[in-house]
């Protein structure tokens, strides 16, 4: 029964953008711009124009106008697409401040999560539709650089912890690239110039996390005449981690100090110290990103940059609600722990080994 409602759903999915590029023969872009009425201000040829106007009509197309403005008749409601938020252990706490800010509006929120499947992906959107929601989020588990589904470009849609890779949308996301800065400062305040390590691969294609942090880090470092000594590529994990500061270890390097991507590789980076009878901060110092929960039981306190997941949340609400554009950047506050020391703090070596 419910294989046969999905192939009804299949069946009745109203025609999209990218239908009609395809029998016309164009770009996604070029239908958009035709159907939107911009064909002239943007420069489209008339043959192009034409062919786009025949294969909407052949298709039934209709842009969904009423969901790209706010409604008279409002829902009242706001709807969640996801890859894994709403399962995230701690990424859901988005979800949580985007409720709560939609409260605040009257609103409440409709969530559907994906799991990284686009057929399904696809279902939910049609549902948020269906539903005659007043705008979607459109949000990822990890910071990335998407490809929007065609079915949402037409759609009122503001983009939560990743960005179209065409910006064509509005966007919230933390601001990594200061995030990144803020973690190099924290280690230079405490006296750490040299021997800095970064922990952690660039991880998925599409994630832009760990690069935008690796730029600030490397920025800040520069201006004080300074560099990133190596970096330890491995995933975001306690293990890999674990086992790759644990070769470095073995090779007779001795970092002063490692900048770890995220919270679980910094408690994978101390277990490797630690069986090296290395100490944080006094030998070793640490920082991180994250901002857990897990940066608060390690002993000694991580000091992590946080990734401001509740604010996230509720800024993409106000910015879908409020109807703004453009790229807002939500900043990264540094929860200080005792993992790099006190400002000026100078500690002693201990040789690796």
């Amino acid at each position: 029964m419910a294989d046969r409602s999905v192939r009804e759903r299949r069946e009745r999915r109203r025609p999209t953008l990218s239908d009609v590029a395809a029998r016309a023969g164009v770009s996604v872009t070029t239908a958009s711009y035709v159907v939107n009425r911009r064909s002239t201000e943007m420069r489209i040829g008339a043959d192009a124009v034409a062919r786009v106007q025949a294969a909407a009509d052949a298709l039934s197309y209709r842009p969904n106008r009423s969901a790209r403005n706010l409604r008279s008749a409002s829902t009242a409601t706001v709807g969640v697409v996801s890859d894994q938020v709403a399962s995230g252990s701690f990424a859901n706490q988005m979800l949580t401040g985007a409720a709560a800010a939609a409260r605040q509006h009257k609103h409440l929120v409709v969530i559907g999560e994906s799991e990284g499947d686009p057929g399904t992906e696809a279902l939910l959107i049609e549902e948020m539709l269906d539903r005659q929601v007043d705008g979607i989020l459109y949000a990822t588990v990890m910071h990335s650089a998407v490809t929007v589904p065609d079915a949402l470009l037409d759609e009122r849609v503001v983009l939560l912890n990743c960005r179209d890779v065409e910006d064509r949308l509005p966007a919230v996301v933390p601001d990594e690239r200061a995030g990144g800065r803020t973690a190099a400062a924290t280690l230079l305040e405490a006296g750490v110039r040299d021997d800095i390590w970064l922990v952690g691969g660039r991880s998925l294609p599409c994630a832009v996390a760990g690069t935008l942090r690796e730029e600030g880090i490397s920025e800040t470092l520069a201006e004080v005449g300074t560099a990133l000594a190596g970096r330890l590529d491995c995933p975001w994990a306690v293990v890999p981690a674990f086992e790759e500061v644990g070769r470095l270890l073995d090779a007779g390097t001795a970092p002063r100090a490692l900048v770890c991507l995220n919270d679980r590789i910094a408690m994978g980076a101390y277990e490797a110290l630690t069986e090296h009878h290395l100490r944080v901060p006094h030998d070793v110092a640490v920082v991180s990103f994250d901002g857990s929960d897990l940066a608060g039981w390690l002993r000694p306190s991580l000091s992590s940059v946080q990734v401001p997941y509740r604010e996230l949340g509720a800024t993409a609400v106000e910015t879908l609600l409020d109807r703004r554009s453009g790229v807002q950047e939500v900043s990264m506050p540094l929860v200080r722990g005792h993992s790099t020391g006190r400002p000026a703090d100078t500690p002693s070596r201990t040789s690796v080994g």
